[in-house]
């Protein structure tokens, strides 16, 4: 009763709607709530805090905003973000969280998944797949806005994702609520090699990476992608029907990025002119290739020991 008085108040937008909003929030855990998004500090934080990643700062700002700005979208929003590891996939997707939820990644309608700790047993993939569309309908129906973090699809069950299909589209139905409102985010290192070799090219050819387009990588990837055989969604019909939003490719780092990763990192712990810190980190790290020493072989990632 109290979500129907919810959505009728919501619909008349007058100051009699907001006192009535915030009373309704003080005793009700409706995510309508909790969700609280910010495009514009959401678009700051991909700018100020990913390195090198001119591709997925505009691809997930642009299609995030397309996407909340339209009341009635026709289907969910599913980004596929792919990349070598320590590229800014997985910082990316809590940036998402962290900006469409009052209570960030903590929130209970942000759900994340890690094959190897959800779906460990690759005989036991038809019972993942009825739970998993139970779960995901069970917290549709709880919260249309809800957000779903696939994580190292590249280690996910081949078949199993595809139990996803239906609710990706536009036509399934979910009882009590509007499915098409959810936002899904797969990540892999699935399409790494296209991503790098054309990144390589680029650079050997001595253009700036910034001239590198989505048109260039987002038929390659969806390709390389569906023909790996290790990956979740190999000749994944999520695929072959076009149900996923964008690629978004997350290109190497050289070590310009990895360096502004380190400075970043001793500014949070209050030591932004330790220089010295910086270089012999970049430094350390290991580059390819072996002629050109171009990119970061684990992208940041080796930070936390600095």
């Amino acid at each position: 009763m109290l979500a129907r008085l919810f959505v009728l108040f919501s619909f008349f937008c007058n100051p009699v709607c907001c006192v009535f909003q915030k009373l309704y929030c003080t005793i009700s855990d409706s995510c309508d709530c909790d969700f609280k998004p910010n495009i514009r500090d959401l678009e700051w934080d991909l700018y100020k805090n990913v390195y090198g990643q001119h591709l997925a700062q505009d691809i997930v700002s642009e299609e995030v905003a397309r996407f909340l700005h339209n009341k009635s979208p026709s289907r969910p929003l599913v980004l596929s973000f792919h990349g070598s590891s320590g590229t800014g996939k997985t910082l990316v997707s809590s940036m998402l969280g962290n900006h469409l939820y009052g209570s960030a990644m903590s929130s209970p309608y942000v759900h994340q998944f890690v094959p190897t700790l959800h779906f460990p047993l690759p005989h036991r993939v038809k019972q993942y797949r009825e739970e998993l569309k139970d779960w995901v309908q069970g917290n549709l129906t709880e919260c249309a806005r809800s957000v779903f973090i696939f994580d190292e699809m590249e280690k996910m069950p081949p078949g199993l994702i595809d139990v996803l299909e239906p609710l990706l589209g536009p036509s399934h139905v979910v009882f009590r609520t509007n499915y098409r409102k959810a936002i899904y985010v797969f990540i892999s290192t699935a399409g790494e090699e296209v991503i790098n070799k054309v990144a390589l090219e680029n650079r050997q050819a001595g253009r700036e990476r910034e001239e590198i387009k989505l048109d260039d990588l987002q038929e390659a990837i969806a390709q390389a992608v569906y023909n790996n055989n290790t990956s979740g969604l190999f000749q994944s019909n999520i695929i072959q029907q076009k149900l996923i939003t964008r690629f978004v490719p997350f290109l190497p780092l050289s070590r310009y990025h990895v360096e502004r990763c380190v400075h970043s990192q001793l500014c949070q712990r209050g030591s932004c002119s330790r220089n010295d810190v910086v270089e012999a980190v970049g430094g350390d790290m290991i580059y390819t290739p072996s002629k050109g020493k171009y990119f970061s072989s684990t992208g940041c990632q080796s930070q936390s020991s600095i």
